[in-house]
């Protein structure tokens, strides 16, 4: 009996070993400069943050449910859709007929009106329907089994605390208001283990710096989604330079997104090993974009190739381009 408890004991510890030795998954899914970013946790938990566009003959769902499906994900577990913006919300109804979702996590009713916004609200809210929709706030908590999904923006609010002060803010220009929905984008700090990326959606720059002006309440992080598709109206160099991110991923289109000031701002900010682009940006020219061995998709009528990222709990990671096979491993700090 002793035996067999104790091989039992042993079976238990060597699967608890080996599934703690799974990694997190994350994929940066082409959606033509919009955003789909599915994580997948070891448990095979999924969070999709954003659905991409409607219409194009349901490009951005099909490619999401490839990916899922591929990740071996049957059902969105929970979708957070970061803002009411075409780009982000609107692909929603053409992905619920193709895949479960299960919750719908938004930051509250849309800010904007009129026939767009309203049609794309409604439409929103009948998909919405057929599951749970939760409404969070800065500060909430997306419950994903193993891993730590903190809101640390919602609805024009940043999280509350302390932290280092950042000098960068002393010599910070006077970033114009914004009053779209991009300023009210769900950021989102993903923490597995030692390893921590961020996604701010599109938030503009004068609410990014609600997160780390006078003081940077985030910390650094591993891997930084480049907010907005890398556009100069986001990416504020005092929020990337304080957040020294190793590595950048840019969900940029053929010609959105990748603005040269911005793409500027994010490689130099200081630690920064690569910079990862969804696509060639057009605008960027050879000056502006990364080399090709880092770059999904090279032509503008692409097949729609995405990043793909692992991270282990050590803080070590790897990034690996589909459309070459390329990756890089980045090792635990």
């Amino acid at each position: 009996m002793r035996i067999i408890r104790g091989l039992v004991l042993s079976g238990l510890l060597i699967t608890a070993s080996v599934w703690a030795a799974k990694p997190l998954e994350v994929f940066f899914i082409d959606v033509e400069g919009g955003q789909a970013t599915l994580v997948v946790t070891p448990s095979k938990q999924s969070m999709l943050i954003d659905a991409g566009w409607p219409g194009f003959s349901n490009r951005d769902a099909e490619r999401i449910a490839k990916v899922a499906k591929s990740a071996g994900v049957k059902a969105i577990d929970y979708l957070v859709v970061t803002h009411y913006h075409t780009d982000h919300v609107g692909g929603v109804g053409q992905l619920v007929a193709k895949i479960p979702v299960k919750n719908f996590v938004d930051h509250g009713p849309n800010n904007e009106s009129g026939r767009q916004p309203d049609q794309l609200y409604k439409d929103y809210e009948e998909a919405a329907a057929k599951g749970k929709r939760i409404t969070v706030k800065a500060g909430d908590s997306i419950p994903l089994k193993g891993l730590d999904v903190k809101v640390v923006t919602a609805n024009g609010a940043a999280i509350q605390g302390k932290g280092p002060a950042n000098s960068l803010c002393s010599s910070a220009p006077s970033y114009p208001e914004d009053k779209t929905e991009n300023a009210r984008s769900v950021g989102l700090l993903i923490t597995y283990g030692k390893f921590r990326m961020i996604d701010l959606g599109d938030l503009t720059s004068q609410r990014e710096l609600d997160l780390v002006c006078p003081e940077n309440r985030i910390g650094k992080v591993d891997v930084y989604l480049t907010t907005h598709h890398g556009l100069d109206q986001s990416n504020a160099k005092e929020l990337i330079h304080a957040l020294q991110p190793r590595v950048a991923v840019m969900n940029n289109g053929a010609r959105k997104g990748g603005t040269p000031s911005a793409w500027q701002i994010i490689k130099s900010s200081p630690g920064l090993e690569d910079l990862w682009q969804v696509h060639y940006s057009i605008a960027g020219k050879t000056e502006a974009n990364s080399p090709e061995t880092f770059i999904a998709n090279l032509e503008a009528q692409c097949e729609g190739k995405s990043i793909q990222l692992s991270a282990n709990t050590d803080g070590s990671f790897r990034v690996v381009n589909t459309r070459n096979k390329y990756s890089k491993t980045y090792a635990a700090r």
